[in-house]
C-alpha cells in the first residue's frame, strides 16, 4: 500500500527532473586562498573550473558517556532536587502566589515551577545575560551580581568584554561597519523601518521581491518568500501545507518550531531516532503498510522534515540516504537549513551543495536568516507553484507583518557577498575561513580528551559536561577568562547530556581560537571535563587543511 500520488489542495509540489539551472556563465570560479595572521587572505592567482557534485564522506562522533559519570550525575542532580524539595520546606520562597483560585486547576505545572525557583535558579546567572554590543567575533557582557541566591539581579554599571563563542554569526555578518551596515541604513531612509502590516494588505516592498528572486538563484531553485520572523516561518506554514491524513516523520531532535507547526497541522506524526536511516524507513514502511488510523486507508501524502545541521547535536543530515528513501516510498521531504545555509557547501548553498545534491529534489527548503546572515526573518524555496501555494494559504504570509526593510536590505547584501556579486571574492573567504576555524577547533578538541558530539565540518561544536553543577561551573569560568558561551541542560537536553554549546565565526582568528583553546585546557584540568576514553590523535593540529577526510 503506497500513498496516494494525487494533488489536492494540501499537496506540495515537487520536481525529480534534472535541475536546468546553472551559474550564469555555467562556470564557477575557484579561488586559491593563503592564511596570514589568522585570516585568509585572497591569492592573486585564481582558475575557473566546472562544478563537479562528488561523494562526500563525513565523519560524526556521539561517544557514550562513562558509566562513572552517568551514576555521578543521577546522585548529583537528585541531590540537586532533594535539597530543593527541603529549601521549599523550610523557608518560605520570594515570589508572588496565586490568589482566590480556590477550586480553579493551577495554571503553572507543579514540578516546572519547583524546578524553576530551586534547580535553574541555583545556575540563572549563567543564561540570559544582557550584552550591550553587536554579537561579533567578540561581545561586551552587561555586569550583573545577585544578593539573594538568583532570585533578582542587579547591574553594576559596569562591563565586560568577551571573546564571543555563543552566537550564530557563521560568516561574521553582525558587523557595525561595512557595505551590510551601510546599506540598511540606507534602506531605513528610503522605505522606513517597517511596514506595519502583511504584504497581501498593503502591498509589498521592492526590497522584498528583490531578495525573494536572489534567494531562489542562491539556492538553485524556481521561487522562494520570505518571512520576518524564521520561528513562524515553520511554525505557520506547515499547517498550511499539512493535514488531518497526512503522514509526518520527524527527526526526534527537530527544532521546536518543527514540532509545533506539525502538532498545529493536524497530521499523523511518526518520530524517528536520529539521523538513523535504517529506523526512518523502518518506521516509514510499518505506517504505509497499515494506514491511517481506524479506517486503514492510504495516507493523503507522507512528509519527511530534517534539519541540515541539529543545532543541539552539531550532526549533519544525512541527505543522499534521506533522498533514496524519499524515491522510494514516494514520500516528500522537507529540509530546514537554518544552521546550514552559508556555513556548509563550498558556496555556501547549504547541506544541498555539501553532498552535490540537485536541490530540485528537496521538494521544500527552509532557512532562516538570522545566522549566516546576521539579520532575521526565514525563508521557503522550492517549485513556483508550490511558493505561488503559500503565498495565498500561508499564515505567515497572510497575518504575520511583512519583513523590514533594513532586514531585508541586510540581508540581500550580505547573500550578494557570498555570491560574488560584490565583484571580490569576500564571500568565499569567509566560507572557507569558517571551514578551516571549524576543523582546527574540533581537533584540538579532541586531543584534550574531552568528548564533543556532531559532525566535523559543524560550526556547531557541542563540548559534554554531564553534570549540572558543571554547567554553571564552565560558563563562569570562562566568562572570568573573558569567553562568553552558552551551556545547555536539562530539560533543554536530556539529562544526562549538559554540554557547552560552541559556536564558531568566519569573524574569528586562529589567535583568537588558540587562547580560547588554551583555556579549555586548564579547566578540563581543574573542572575535570576529560571524560573522552577514546585514543587521543597525536599528530599536529594544522591550521587550514580540509582534506583529511575529503
Amino acid at each position: 500500500m503506497a500513498a496516494k500520488g494525487v494533488v489536492n489542495e494540501h499537496s506540495l509540489v515537487g520536481k525529480n527532473g534534472v535541475s536546468t539551472q546553472h551559474d550564469r556563465n555555467g562556470l564557477r570560479k575557484v579561488q586559491e586562498f593563503c592564511i596570514q595572521n589568522g585570516k585568509i587572505q585572497e591569492s592573486r592567482n585564481g582558475s575557473t573550473h566546472h562544478s563537479k557534485e562528488k561523494k562526500r564522506k563525513t565523519v560524526e562522533s556521539f561517544e557514550q558517556v562513562p558509566l562513572y559519570t552517568a551514576v555521578m550525575t543521577y546522585l548529583g542532580f537528585y541531590l540537586l532536587m532533594f535539597l530543593g524539595w527541603l529549601n521549599q520546606l523550610l523557608f518560605t520562597p520570594n515570589v508572588a502566589r496565586e490568589q482566590n483560585r480556590e477550586g480553579y486547576v493551577p495554571l503553572y505545572n507543579r514540578f516546572e515551577s519547583f524546578y524553576l525557583r530551586y534547580v535553574y535558579r541555583r545556575v540563572r546567572d549563567c543564561w540570559n545575560i544582557p550584552i550591550c554590543s553587536v554579537p561579533g567575533a567578540e561581545v561586551v557582557l552587561k555586569d550583573r551580581i545577585t544578593r539573594d541566591y538568583g532570585w533578582t539581579f542587579e547591574f553594576t554599571g559596569t562591563e565586560t568584554k568577551c571573546l564571543n563563542l555563543g552566537s550564530y554569526n557563521y560568516l561574521g555578518f553582525a558587523e557595525t561597519k561595512g557595505p551590510c551596515a551601510e546599506e540598511s541604513a540606507q534602506a531605513i531612509r528610503d522605505f522606513g523601518c517597517a511596514q506595519c502590516s502583511p504584504c497581501q494588505e498593503l502591498g509589498t516592498n521592492p526590497l522584498i521581491v528583490e531578495l525573494e528572486k536572489l534567494t531562489a538563484e542562491f539556492l538553485g531553485v524556481e521561487d522562494a518568500i520570505v518571512f520576518g520572523m524564521g520561528f513562524g516561518t515553520n511554525a505557520l506554514n506547515l499547517p498550511s501545507l499539512l493535514g488531518p491524513g497526512c503522514l509526518v516523520l520527524s527527526d526526534e531532535k527537530n527544532h521546536a518550531s518543527l514540532i509545533l507547526g506539525l502538532r498545529l497541522s493536524g497530521a499523523t506524526i511518526k518520530v524517528f531516532k536520529h539521523n538513523n536511516m535504517k529506523n526512518l524507513e523502518k518506521v516509514l514502511k510499518a505506517a504505509i503498510v497499515k494506514g491511517q488510523p481506524r479506517s486503514r486507508r492510504p495516507w493523503k501524502k507522507i512528509l519527511i522534515v530534517v534539519e541540515g545541521i541539529y543545532s543541539m547535536e552539531g550532526s549533519i543530515v544525512k541527505l543522499p540516504e534521506i533522498l533514496e528513501l524519499k524515491r522510494k516510498y514516494k514520500a516528500y521531504l522537507y529540509v530546514d537549513e537554518a544552521h546550514c545555509i552559508g556555513a556548509l557547501g563550498e558556496r555556501g548553498r547549504g547541506v544541498v551543495e555539501y553532498f552535490g545534491c540537485n536541490p530540485y529534489d528537496v521538494d521544500i527548503l527552509m532557512g532562516t536568516f538570522t545566522k549566516s546572515f546576521g539579520s532575521a526573518g526565514g525563508y521557503i524555496a522550492g517549485s513556483k507553484k508550490l511558493i505561488d501555494y503559500l503565498r495565498i494559504n500561508s499564515h505567515a504570509a497572510c497575518y504575520a507583518s511583512a519583513m523590514s526593510p533594513p532586514v531585508a536590505q541586510q540581508i540581500f547584501t550580505s547573500m550578494s557577498i557570498i555570491m560574488g556579486k560584490d565583484g571580490t571574492m569576500e564571500g568565499l573567504r569567509r566560507i572557507r575561513q569558517l571551514a578551516y576555524n571549524t576543523r582546527y577547533f574540533r581537533e584540538r578538541l579532541k586531543k584534550m580528551g574531552v568528548i564533543i558530539y556532531g559532525n566535523q565540518d559543524s560550526p556547531v561544536v557541542p563540548l559534554l559536561v554531564y553534570m549540572f553543577s558543571k554547567i554553571g561551573a564552565v560558563v563562569r569560568t570562562l566568562k572570568q577568562r573573558r569567553i562568553a558561551v552558552v551551556g545547555v541542560g536539562f530539560p533543554a537536553t536530556p539529562l544526562m547530556e549538559g554540554r557547552i554549546r560552541i559556536c564558531l565565526s568566519a569573524a574569528h582568528t586562529k589567535e583568537q581560537l588558540d587562547a580560547a583553546l588554551e583555556t579549555f585546557e586548564e579547566i578540563a584540568n581543574t573542572l575535570g571535563l576529560r571524560y573522552s576514553q577514546q585514543r587521543r590523535p597525536t599528530d599536529p593540529v594544522l591550521y587550514g587543511v580540509l582534506d583529511k577526510v575529503d
